[in-house]
């Protein structure tokens, strides 16, 4: 299967596209379905509650998205009847509108899903400011409302229950498949054509993107008793494969080498040609195993790597008689045999008859997932303007009753609410983010606007202009949480193809649907830039300072290994998910500041370093801890200690000077006194150990040179 194919394939058997196809179900259904009866208005309003129950229905454990489904429902019914008495006057309607538009965005310090219950509030308030109605209609819209939330949460609840591992078998496919992109990107680092630093923007990039697809993956398996505790096939397989996968991830991250020398001394042969071409090869068998776990047909027949690992180690050996030492080389052949097994592993999983149980006690993979809780406490500390949330909603608030109250000054249309619509999902926290929505917003809309008019203009049969809408809905909510440009290209026309059966004119409709995005983007711009801003180059010490102490925590537990200390493997485990998710989370910050006005960003090639630096150091750590784990501890010379004993302490001192009102960490650096195998002097492993010193001292610089730069810069204001 090539590469488009898998593509296609990938998305056709995604948890996005089976959402898609659920929520366009839920809300055509009812509206079709009351219609004949002559009560589309009713129709409308249960398709209206199945939207907007929809958003809330984020992946996850079945009993997080039930409990997130009821909680939205709720909220729904409340909203719609409060919205429905409020608008009777503008001025109750604009205390409702900047009372709940902060208090529903509150809602995001209590998590991802928290967060689209309260976007949801926000749609249905905002969908119901037009909506004229008396006090009978109100409560009649209110209750047609909570009826089609019940509707699509009795949907997605039923086929859970019928498809109890679906959900995870497309995150955990999703997963594999963006750590096989990864591996791709890997595969670059050896082709001499490529620029080395746009490579490791790539991967770095590439790794924010794994993160979030293994914590999707964490929360789906390890917060499901039913899959945990599962003694079938299907659930041993999941648990298992995870385990192998971010394993596998380990080794494809380790898998990092001095590519400028590398390019230096062997681009004139065709050796790193090869080994590029081998890791692409064995990416590619990787995507395979992710779409055969998300797509229930047959695996397809694994290709025989071995044969072309043997040329690659004939080449090597010939380059050893010509060109001198090729250590490096075969390190590198070393790593993709290791590689090569971890995935013939994983094909053999997927075809034996049965699968041995995990030791769950063991694994203790309740402690891979954070838990949040949901409380007043919390509400109330973040009341002040310390808490990027309290700003981000006082600045909701205010964008959303300036969009209102220019929307009553301005009597130009009768689908006002498209301005508040707008604001509400451009403005974001952070300002890139609004910043990109904005421009995908108004691109969005024009050239769906355009492809709306033209489907309307050139087809007039009723039956194809359903069938476009149809598929403009499934596209709509397919892409909804994947790629929002797309998302908006097919949600315009949809909307356009609907008010043409309603009787609206679609050309006057586009043209005031692109007015009102144009004024929304205008004020959440100015909101973002203007209200509260909170610019990423001064909040990004923060997640610098966690990378370093995940780190500090990844060190001392080589030096554990290497001083002969037994080391849990579930320790280890955390320690390394630590590292993935702080520096995800480091190098997502990063991007974001990269987005934001140029007068804006403060040490970007300093960060960009710091970034990069930090990834060779857990590659190279991750190298030797996980070597380490597999044999009984060995206690080694000091001498090899002694690297170590200095990365170690170098990197603590790093950590205190970037947040001084931390105390010093005490270091455990004394070598256990019991009686060991001593392990023989590794010229090989000093050197890397001697490496990994030299890392750590480059991180120290660079710390130096951004706390001058700071002190320098707190000098001039105060001077100022």
């Amino acid at each position: 299967m090539n590469k488009r194919s898998r593509q296609v394939s990938y998305f056709l058997s995604s948890q996005y596209f089976s959402d898609g196809l659920r929520i366009t179900l839920s809300i055509l259904l009812p509206s079709l379905v009351l219609a004949q009866f002559d009560q589309l208005q009713a129709g409308m309003a249960m398709s209206l509650g199945a939207l907007n129950v929809s958003l809330s229905d984020a992946p996850g454990p079945v009993s997080h998205r039930r409990n997130g489904m009821v909680s939205s429902a709720l909220i729904s019914f409340s909203v719609t009847f409060i919205t429905g008495f409020a608008r009777m006057s503008p001025y109750t309607l604009g205390i409702e509108i900047l009372l709940f538009s902060f208090f529903f965005s509150m809602f995001a310090i209590y998590g991802n899903r928290a967060t689209s219950v309260g976007t949801a509030a926000l749609l249905i308030m905002i969908l119901m400011l037009d909506r004229p109605m008396d006090a009978t209609g109100v409560i009649h819209e209110s209750f047609l409302v909570l009826a089609g939330s019940i509707w699509y949460s009795t949907i997605s609840l039923l086929v859970s229950r019928l498809q109890p591992y679906r959900l995870a078998q497309q995150a955990l496919g999703q997963c594999i498949h963006e750590i096989a992109k990864l591996m791709a990107i890997k595969a670059d680092f050896y082709d001499v054509s490529t620029q080395l630093d746009d490579n490791y923007r790539r991967l770095i990039a590439q790794q924010v993107d794994v993160s979030e697809k293994q914590d999707a993956v964490r929360e789906v398996l390890f917060k499901s008793r039913r899959i945990v505790t599962e003694s079938t096939r299907t659930g041993r397989l999941l648990l298992l494969t995870f385990v192998d996968v971010v394993d596998l991830y380990e080794q494809i991250i380790a898998m990092y080498y001095d590519y400028s020398d590398i390019r230096e001394r062997f681009g004139k042969s065709t050796v790193l040609t090869e080994i590029s071409r081998t890791i692409r090869r064995l990416s590619v068998e990787l995507d395979h195993i992710g779409l055969a776990i998300q797509l229930p047909v047959p695996f397809h027949k694994p290709i025989d790597i071995s044969p072309v690992l043997e040329e690659l180690k004939r080449h090597i050996d010939a380059l050893n008689e010509q060109e001198g030492s090729t250590l490096v080389l075969k390190k590198v052949l070393v790593s993709l045999r290791t590689i090569s097994q971890r995935l013939s592993g994983l094909q053999k999983n997927l075809v034996l008859p049965t699968i041995s149980p995990v030791d769950n006690e063991a694994m203790e993979f309740g402690r891979f997932v954070s838990h949040q809780e949901i409380d007043l406490k919390s509400f109330l500390d973040n009341l002040t303007l310390n808490s990027s949330v309290f700003r981000h909603s006082v600045r909701v608030a205010i964008a959303m009753l300036l969009g209102f109250v220019i929307t009553k000054l301005l009597p130009y249309g009768h689908h006002s609410y498209w301005v508040l619509l707008t604001i509400s999902v451009i403005l974001k926290p952070a300002f890139s983010l609004t910043k990109q929505r904005n421009i995908e917003r108004i691109i969005g809309t024009l050239a769906g606007g355009i492809i709306g008019v033209l489907i309307l203009t050139f087809l007039p049969n009723k039956t194809v202009q359903f069938s476009f809408m149809v598929l403009l809905m499934l596209g709509t909510y397919s892409a909804q949480r994947i790629n929002y440009i797309v998302m908006v290209i097919c949600v315009t026309p949809f909307i356009l193809i609907l008010f043409n059966f309603l009787g609206v004119s679609y050309l006057g409709a586009a043209e005031e649907r692109f007015f009102d995005t144009l004024l929304g983007g205008v004020i959440a711009f100015m909101a973002s830039y203007l209200l509260f801003p909170q610019w990423e180059s001064e909040q990004l010490r923060k997640p610098m300072q966690t990378v370093l102490k995940a780190n500090v925590r990844y060190v001392q537990l080589l030096l554990d290994s290497l001083s002969g200390r037994p080391i849990s493997l579930v320790e280890y485990k955390l320690a390394r998910k630590e590292i993935y998710v702080s520096s995800a989370n480091l190098s997502a910050a990063f991007d974001r500041m990269l987005s934001e006005p140029k007068h804006k960003q403060r040490n970007e090639k300093l960060i960009y370093e710091f970034v990069v630096l930090n990834h060779v150091l857990s590659a190279n750590i991750a190298t030797i801890t996980s070597a380490q784990l597999t044999g009984e501890p060995k206690a080694y010379p000091a001498p090899l200690l002694r690297p170590v004993k200095r990365a170690l302490f170098t990197l603590s001192e790093s950590l205190h000077r970037l947040n001084s009102t931390t105390e010093k960490s005490t270091l455990d650096t004394a070598v256990p006194d019991v009686s060991l195998p001593t392990a023989p002097s590794d010229p090989s492993l000093l050197e890397q150990l001697n490496f990994i010193q030299q890392v750590s001292s480059d991180i120290s610089k660079i710390i130096d040179r951004l706390e001058t730069r700071e002190q320098i810069i707190k000098t001039r204001f105060h001077t100022a």
